[in-house]
C-alpha cells in the first residue's frame, strides 16, 4: 500500500505547519482516549496527569517532528513497552510519553545528555546559563572533550553546541569529535527551562541505554511491545549523507541486517514502525509489509532546490499467534 502526500510550498508553509501541528494534537488526543479504554479510574488519572507537553531537547537533522501526524496514526492504541534504539532527537517518544520504555542510541554523548536531563535537570540548566551565544564561546566549548566533564556539564555543552551550530546539525569525524561550524544565529533559545523539565519527567520513566541497536532489540523486545526504528537513511543524493551521528557508518549490509531483525520482531509478536528514505532497497527489503511514501522537507542542504524529499513509513503488525503461542504474553492492564 503506497500513498504519496504532496508537500505545500512557498507562502503556504506557515499555514501547513499550523495545520500539521493541530492535526498532531488531534491525533494524540484520539490516541490518548483509546489508551484510556479498559483502565481503572486511578490508571486513567495517572495517564492523563503524565500527558504534559514534552518536546525534543535538540534540533535534529532527520528528526521526525514533521512526520508526527503520520507516525502517531500508526502507533498501536495499546502496547506493553515502547522501544526506540535509534533515538536521536526522540520526537515520537516525547509525543507519546509512554509509561514504560527503553530508549537507546549508539552515540554515548547523546545517551549522557538524556541521562543527565532525566536525573540532574537543574544542574544541566545551571550549566547552560553560563554559556553566551558568541563564536569564541562556541569554538571554546567545541574544543573541550565532553568525557572530561561532569554528567550535567557535558549535557549542557551538547545542548549549547546544538542550539548554536549551523542548522542544528550533529556530525562527528572519525575520531568521534563534533565538527559542525558556528551557526551565527541572532537569538537562539539556548536554555528552555520549561521544555527541559517536561523532557526530564518523560525521561525519568525510561531505561536509557548506550549500545548497538541489535543488542538492545534482542535483549529487550518482548511480544506486545511497540518498536520505532529510525535508522540512518539510505542516501538518495549527494546531499543525503549528513547522518554521521557516530564515527561508525550505517551501510547497506547494516540495512539488510535491520530488515532481518524486523522480520524476527514480527514473528515475535511486536508492533514495528520504521522510517527511511524512498530508496529502492527499502521497498525490496520490506515488500512484505505496508509502505507509505510521504513528501517531506529537508532542512540540511547546500542548495535550495534540493530541500524537498520523500520518506517512507513501513508498518509491521505483530504476527498472529495461536493460543498456545500466546501463553505468557504481556498485556496492558
Amino acid at each position: 500500500m503506497i500513498r504519496a502526500a504532496a508537500a505545500v510550498e512557498g507562502t503556504k508553509m506557515s499555514e501547513t505547519r499550523t495545520n500539521d501541528l493541530a492535526h498532531t494534537h488531534e491525533l494524540y488526543l484520539d490516541f490518548l482516549l483509546q489508551s484510556l479504554a479498559g483502565r481503572t479510574l486511578r490508571e486513567q488519572i495517572e495517564l492523563v496527569s503524565a500527558a504534559k507537553p514534552a518536546r525534543p531537547i535538540l534540533k535534529w537533522a532527520g528528526g521526525k517532528t514533521q512526520l508526527l501526524p503520520d507516525l502517531l496514526a500508526k502507533a498501536p492504541p495499546t502496547y506493553n513497552k515502547y522501544i526506540e534504539p535509534f533515538f536521536g532527537g526522540g520526537a515520537l517518544f516525547f509525543a507519546l510519553r509512554p509509561r514504560e520504555s527503553v530508549i537507546a542510541d549508539g552515540n554515548p554523548e547523546l545517551v549522557n545528555l538524556y541521562r543527565a536531563v532525566a536525573d540532574h535537570v537543574d544542574d544541566v540548566i545551571a550549566s547552560l546559563l553560563e554559556y553566551t551565544n558568541t563564536e569564541s564561546a562556541f569554538y571554546a566549548a567545541r574544543k573541550v572533550d565532553w568525557e572530561s566533564m561532569s554528567l550535567a556539564a557535558a549535557a549542557a555543552r551538547t545542548i549549547f553546541l546544538n542550539k548554536t551550530c549551523f542548522n542544528g546539525l550533529y556530525r562527528v569525524n572519525k575520531k568521534a569529535q563534533f565538527n559542525v561550524p558556528f551557526g551565527n544565529y541572532k537569538k537562539p533559545r539556548i536554555c528552555d527551562h520549561e521544555g527541559l523539565r517536561a523532557a526530564s519527567e518523560a525521561l525519568r520513566k525510561s531505561t536509557i541505554v548506550s549500545g548497538d541497536y541489535l543488542e538492545v532489540l534482542q535483549t529487550q523486545a518482548e511480544p506486545g511491545d511497540f518498536i520505532f526504528l529510525d535508522p540512518p537513511y539510505l542516501p538518495i543524493s549527494e546531499y543525503a549523507d549528513f547522518k554521521r551521528y557516530t564515527k561508525e557508518q550505517f551501510l547497506e549490509d547494516d540495512h539488510r541486517r535491520l530488515a532481518a531483525e524486523v522480520a524476527r520482531l514480527h514473528d515475535l509478536g511486536c508492533h514495528v514502525v520504521l522510517t527511511n528514505s524512498n530508496h529502492p532497497l527499502v521497498h525490496d527489503l520490506y515488500s512484505a509489509y505496508p509502505i507509505e511514501v510521504l513528501k517531506t522537507k529537508r532542512h540540511i542542504s547546500s542548495k535550495g532546490q534540493s530541500r524537498s524529499g520523500e520518506d517512507v513509513i513501513v508498518s509491521v503488525s505483530p504476527k498472529r499467534r495461536n493460543v498456545r503461542d500466546s501463553i505468557g504474553q504481556h498485556h496492558n492492564p
